[in-house]
């Protein structure tokens, strides 16, 4: 099993009026997909299998489920705080300078979180944008308060626009690009916000 499929059905979902979208479906369309896929996997935990198998999940949640991913927390930063914060999440970068298919001008992986935990605030360099998939969560854009998001919509953050996300009793599952300046150089996490 390869990426083509995946990278194929990934061209539509990112089929939004935001020029970032634009950037990532030409990343996809560019991008040799026949690539090793991980030898060594960790499954989907069940509670992101309990969501992308919802009725309202997006159709590409199936193919998601199929893939044999090592399915781990991500590694942006090596803050302890962020580790701590961490443990709750799964991530898998497919493209990007540390992703299956390696990239230098777009990072796009799939996200999720497990229920009940959050993601502080954090800041970096390249405009960012997610699209949920699967489950619900909320989102926090700079001092706004936290906004529920589900299946088909999305959460922009422009260069350094603080954000942070948070689950209930469902988890969720995401695929996330980032454009512009990819390097991890400019990663802050501050934490959980107090409001």
């Amino acid at each position: 099993m390869d990426l083509k499929q995946l990278f194929t059905q990934l061209e539509s979902v990112f089929s939004g009026s935001l020029a970032i979208e634009s950037h990532v479906r030409h990343a996809l369309q560019s991008t040799q997909t026949v690539v090793e896929l991980p030898s060594s996997t960790t499954p989907l935990p069940q509670p992101f299998l309990d969501v992308i198998t919802r009725i309202n999940a997006n159709p590409i949640c199936k193919l998601i489920a199929e893939m044999p991913f090592n399915w781990v927390p991500p590694q942006t930063s090596s803050d302890p705080l962020y580790a701590k914060h961490s443990i709750s999440k799964v991530h898998v970068e497919l493209l990007g300078p540390s992703g299956l298919v390696n990239s230098d001008e777009v990072r796009l992986g799939l996200y999720g979180m497990m229920p009940n935990a959050e993601y502080g605030i954090r800041t970096h360099e390249a405009e960012e944008v997610f699209i949920m998939l699967a489950g619900a969560v909320d989102w926090k854009l700079s001092e706004a308060p936290y906004k529920n998001h589900f299946p088909g919509d999305r959460s922009y953050h422009p260069s350094m626009m603080p954000h942070a996300n948070r689950t209930q009793e469902l988890a969720f599952i995401s695929v996330y690009a980032w454009y512009g300046e990819i390097s991890t150089d400019s990663y802050v996490y501050e934490g959980i916000p107090s409001n």
